[in-house]
C-alpha cells in the first residue's frame, strides 16, 4: 500500500466533492471512509486509475451519509451527478483547501489543526504533540472545526497567516521523518509566494530551502540522527541553499520582519558557516533575541538556551535555561548537552537517558540513548 500516494491524492478528491455541493465536514469524512477502503481492497485489487476510483467511493460514501439525515430530499438530488467511471479531472486544489481550511470563522489553533488533519495527512496524534496538548483535546478541537465550517464554499476566503503557521507545521513533520511531506510543504509555499507578495510568505519559503537542503546529511545510512555539529556539510544541497540565502535577502531589505524571516536567517547562518567551529554563535543569539520578541515563545528561548551556550559558555546557557519550564519538550536534552560541555558528565549522562524516554520520535530516542551510553561507556570519564 502506497501511503504517500494515498496521501498526494486526498487534496484533490476532497476539492472535487466540495466542488460537487459536499460541505467541508461531510467531504473529509466521506474522503477518510475512502481511504480506509482503499487500504482494505487495493492490495489485493489496485485500480488502473487510484483517484477516480477514490473519487467515486468517495462520493457515495457521502451519499450514503446524507440520504439519512434530514437533507435527504435535497441530497438525492445529487446521485445524478455522480462521476463517470474513468480518468478523474487533473486539478490540484491543495493550496484552495488550505485557505478553506483557514476560514476567519475559526480561531487561528483551530484553523491548523483542521487542516493539518484534513488536507496536511497528518494524525491527531502528531498534531496534538506538535500542540503540546492530550490527542483527546486536539480530537476534540478538530471536531469542532469541521462543524463550523461545514457548509463554507471555496469563495469564502482564508487568512494567509494562518495558511503559512500550517504549511510551516506540516514541512516539520515532514523534515522530522517523511521527506514526500516536507517537499509538498515546499511546492505548496512556492506556490503561495508566487500568489502574495508579502516578506513573510518569502521567509517560511526561504526556511523550508535552508532546512530541506541539509535533509540526507541528517540521518547516517543506519537511520540514526546525525547532530548538526557533526553532518558532513559536503552533503547539503548548495543549490537550495543559495536560492533560499537569495529569497530572504530580498526579504529582509523590505524592513517587515516576521517570525519565518528570522527563523530563516538563523538558519542561514547555520548553512553559511564552513565547519560547526565557525558558526557565528553572537549573530544567531541576536536573531533569536528578535525571534522571542516576535513570538515569545519558549520553544524559542530554549533554542536560545543552547545559542547563549556555544557563544557564551555553557553555563551561561544553563543559566538562561533556568529561567525555562523544565516540562518543555527536548528541554532535559538541552541540559543534558549543556552539562557535558561544561564538564559533568555524569550529570550530563543521567540526562540523557532521562531525555530518551520523552522523546517523541524513535529516531531521537535512539539517538539520546547512544549519547548516554557514550557518557556511561567504561574509561570515557
Amino acid at each position: 500500500m502506497n501511503e504517500a500516494l494515498l496521501r498526494s491524492l486526498t487534496p484533490s478528491v476532497l476539492g472535487i466533492l466540495v466542488r460537487r455541493g459536499a460541505d467541508f465536514a461531510a467531504a473529509e469524512d466521506a474522503v477518510q471512509d475512502a481511504l480506509v477502503e482503499a487500504v482494505r481492497v487495493w492490495p489485493v485489487d489496485p485500480p488502473r486509475d487510484p483517484k477516480g476510483w477514490l473519487v467515486t467511493v468517495a462520493w457515495r460514501k457521502f451519499l450514503d451519509v446524507t440520504r439519512a439525515d434530514a437533507a435527504r430530499r435535497r441530497r438525492e438530488d445529487l446521485v445524478d451527478d455522480e462521476p463517470a467511471p474513468g480518468p478523474a479531472p487533473s486539478v490540484d486544489d491543495t493550496l484552495q483547501l488550505y485557505f478553506l481550511c483557514a476560514h476567519p470563522s475559526l480561531t487561528p489553533s483551530s484553523a491548523v489543526a483542521l487542516t493539518l488533519r484534513a488536507v496536511g495527512g497528518l494524525t491527531t496524534r502528531q498534531i496534538a504533540r506538535a500542540y503540546l496538548v492530550p490527542e483527546a483535546t486536539m480530537a476534540q478541537r478538530i471536531s469542532r472545526a469541521k462543524r463550523t465550517v461545514s457548509g463554507v464554499r471555496f469563495d469564502q476566503p482564508g487568512d494567509v497567516a494562518t495558511v503559512l503557521r500550517v504549511l510551516y507545521l506540516v514541512f516539520n513533520e515532514g523534515y522530522s521523518g517523511d521527506v514526500d511531506v516536507a517537499a509538498e510543504a515546499i511546492r505548496l509555499t512556492r506556490q503561495l509566494a508566487a500568489t502574495f507578495d508579502h516578506p513573510e510568505v518569502a521567509g517560511l519559503l526561504a526556511l523550508m530551502l535552508l532546512h530541506h537542503a541539509r535533509r540526507s546529511a541528517r540521518t547516517a545510512p543506519d537511520g540514526s540522527l546525525v547532530p548538526l555539529a557533526e553532518q558532513d556539510r559536503g552533503r547539503w544541497d548548495t543549490r537550495s541553499i543559495a536560492e533560499g540565502v537569495d529569497i530572504l535577502q530580498a526579504a529582509l531589505t523590505r524592513d517587515r520582519l516576521g517570525e519565518f524571516q528570522a527563523q530563516a536567517a538563523i538558519a542561514a547562518l547555520h548553512a553559511d558557516a564552513p565547519s560547526a567551529e565557525e558558526t557565528d554563535w553572537v549573530q544567531i543569539v541576536e536573531w533569536y533575541d528578535e525571534l522571542a520578541r516576535l513570538t515569545d515563545s519558549p520553544v524559542v528561548r530554549l533554542n536560545r538556551a543552547v545559542a547563549v551556550g556555544e557563544a557564551d559558555g555553557p553555563r551561561a546557557g544553563l543559566a538562561a535555561l533556568a529561567a525555562l519550564d523544565d516540562s518543555l519538550p527536548r528541554h532535559t536534552a538541552v541540559a543534558a548537552h549543556l552539562h557535558e560541555r561544561d564538564g559533568d558528565l555524569a550529570t550530563a549522562a543521567r540526562l540523557y537517558a532521562e531525555a530518551a524516554r520523552k522523546a517523541p520520535h524513535l529516531a531521537e530516542r535512539d539517538h539520546l540513548t547512544r549519547q548516554a551510553a557514550r557518557l556511561n561507556a567504561p574509561g570515557y570519564h
